[in-house]
């Protein structure tokens, strides 16, 4: 930064003394600027830059890096600290730029309302209605998927252990995968701990186990195109990658989001990602159920029937293709609150 300065005041023709009158410090600080005995303030970077005609942002990196450089030094853990502080700026920086519209800060606050009624019903839970909750979530997840078993044959596969005459195996055991894939996340839930790859993939590994059991629990390693979209997600040898910035995400901002934000948040990366040859939908919506069990919300049960199922896949493609997930955010707001309305409205009968 010094070598900087001092060839941009000589380009100029000017004297330390001329450019400490025109910036209205003293002309000893203009020194020691140039010497590196002295740093500016972030202030007078900006002046400088303007002054010297020096470009703002070439001379702010400068600055910034013997910031750094000043108080890391040669410490043994400055690099791995350069490549955490990297890593946290980068998804900072994401999250300073989702900006929450008044519509949807209103929705947040109704269901914040809702949740404090469901906190207060909490002594009256009752196992027969999650259950059947969960038996609904069940037949809608997959139904989005193209699942042909109606709600009462989903029933009859999971609770009584039958087949059901022209349904496929691959039917069958989707119903089957994706109830104990429930009850793991609800095990997860009941630990509370951070959602980790390995939590993520046993969860995957339970969606696709029997049907597709060479890559369950495993990320594609193929090229993909995502149904539907013109999004192309990550080629296979960076997925891994994408996935551990997944993860990253999620760590640095899991305190720091609505739990409706941060849930929906999860369930458009994971399925932006696509980090699986199939059940990419079916796992992004249990992760994004998990994180809201896990905040004492209610799963959302997105419904499969055609205008659902459209608005939903409507409001990922946006989101994917536009960088706008302000149609998806709200979309998972709205069926968490109504999924909110209905169980208080059952259990308060």
């Amino acid at each position: 930064m010094k070598t900087l300065l001092k060839n941009a005041r000589e380009q100029k023709g000017l004297k330390t003394r001329e450019v400490a009158q025109l910036l209205g410090i003293d002309q000893a600080l203009i020194s020691k600027f140039e010497s590196g005995t002295r740093k500016p303030t972030k202030d007078q970077i900006s002046k400088l830059a303007q002054l010297l005609e020096i470009d703002y942002e070439t001379l702010m990196i400068a600055w910034l890096k013997e910031k750094i450089l000043y108080e890391i030094g040669d410490n043994e853990f400055a690099l791995k600290a350069i490549k955490a502080a990297q890593d946290e700026i980068k998804y900072n920086k994401t999250v300073s730029n989702l900006k929450i519209s008044t519509s949807l800060e209103k929705l947040l606050n109704q269901i914040d309302i809702l949740k404090e009624k469901l906190d207060s019903y909490k002594q009256f839970d009752s196992y027969k209605i999650t259950q059947a909750l969960e038996l609904e979530y069940t037949f809608e997840s997959n139904r989005i998927e193209g699942n042909t078993l109606t709600l009462r044959e989903t029933d009859l596969v999971i609770n009584e252990g039958l087949t059901i005459s022209g349904k496929s195996m691959r039917e069958h055991l989707e119903a089957i995968n994706h109830q104990e894939a429930i009850g793991f996340i609800k095990d997860l839930m009941s630990k509370n701990n951070s959602i980790n790859e390995r939590d993520l993939l046993s969860i995957h590994n339970l969606i696709l186990r029997g049907i597709i059991p060479e890559d369950a629990g495993r990320y594609r390693k193929v090229q993909v195109m995502i149904t539907g979209s013109t999004h192309m997600p990550p080629q296979p040898f960076l997925v891994a990658k994408e996935m551990e910035d997944y993860f990253i995400w999620y760590e640095i901002n899991k305190n720091k989001l609505h739990p409706i934000i941060l849930a929906a948040e999860m369930h458009e990366r994971l399925v932006t990602i696509h980090p699986f040859i199939d059940g990419n939908g079916r796992t992004s919506r249990l992760i994004m159920n998990l994180i809201l069990m896990q905040k004492g919300y209610l799963i959302a049960n997105i419904k499969g029937d055609y205008e659902n199922r459209m608005q939903y896949y409507q409001s990922l493609e946006t989101a994917q293709n536009k960088n706008n997930k302000e149609d998806f955010l709200m979309f998972i707001a709205q069926i968490e609150k109504e999924s909110l309305e209905r169980y208080i409205s059952i259990i308060a009968q």
